[in-house]
């Protein structure tokens, strides 16, 4: 008999009285880490590594008007050296319309260039090749969820807000898999929650994307997270393994 593939646990919200979290413990728990540059195939219908475009191809779409500007702003203090398109930005702007929601508001995206986000500088680009926003937080010492669009930073973590009949609201948080992507996702050749190859970091992803999670739960709901996690790393019985991760662990015993 098959166990669990997936093990969750349930938090009301300190902050907000009416909404409660889901929290995907399997995935907080896992070993994985971005390998952007470092074996990422991308996000196109073939394998592309030598592209090294990671999940920037299609550009990434704002949460809202307030990240937009947020975005727009931070592009003005970006050095030409930092970002390889940053003429091209300045001259034409970094974000393009991109339809509307389900409730008939505008959604925007950032700008494409040459099949790709605006601000992902290509191979060969002095900086190197990546976020040029990425390469402006690391020369300052500030943490990149600083500066890049919402949807960036929170990759690959994913909250989804379900309003039920009551009023209430659960959250759930958990890994940006395909479905997160839209009927676009099916068609990747590629993707890093289900590559093996992604699972070998050295320490959870709960730790890892320490900011991110604080970022998205609230100091008071993340503090209580990381508790419960450390606890659930040395509880018995063992927490259930990521299905990815399960496939590495039975590649590596081959």
């Amino acid at each position: 008999m098959r166990g669990p593939n997936r093990e969750w646990v349930s938090f009301d919200d300190p902050d907000e009285e009416g909404r409660r979290w889901q929290i995907d413990v399997t995935f907080l728990l896992s070993s994985w880490q971005c390998i952007f540059g470092c074996g990422c195939q991308g996000v196109l219908t073939e394998r592309a590594e030598e592209l090294v475009q990671g999940c920037c191809s299609y550009g990434a779409h704002f949460s809202d008007r307030k990240d937009r500007n947020h975005i727009i702003r931070t592009a003005k203090d970006l050095t030409a050296d930092e970002w390889q398109f940053r003429d091209k930005g300045l001259k034409k702007g970094i974000y393009a319309k991109c339809g509307k929601d389900e409730d008939g508001r505008q959604e925007w995206r950032t700008r494409l260039v040459d099949d790709a986000c605006i601000f992902l500088n290509r191979p060969g680009f002095p900086a190197g090749a990546g976020c040029a926003l990425h390469v402006h937080a690391m020369r300052h010492g500030i943490h990149h969820s600083d500066v890049k669009p919402e949807v960036c930073w929170q990759l690959p973590l994913r909250r989804v807000d379900e309003e039920q009949e009551d009023g209430t609201v659960i959250s759930t948080l958990t890994e940006f898999a395909r479905i997160g992507w839209g009927e676009g996702g099916d068609d990747f050749a590629w993707w890093c929650t289900e590559a093996p190859e992604a699972f070998t970091g050295n320490e959870p992803v709960y730790r890892s994307l320490g900011v991110e999670l604080r970022k998205m739960l609230g100091s008071k709901l993340h503090r209580q997270v990381v508790e419960y996690l450390d606890r659930r790393r040395r509880s018995r019985p063992a927490p259930v393994v990521h299905p990815t991760q399960v496939k590495l662990r039975v590649r590596r015993s081959r």
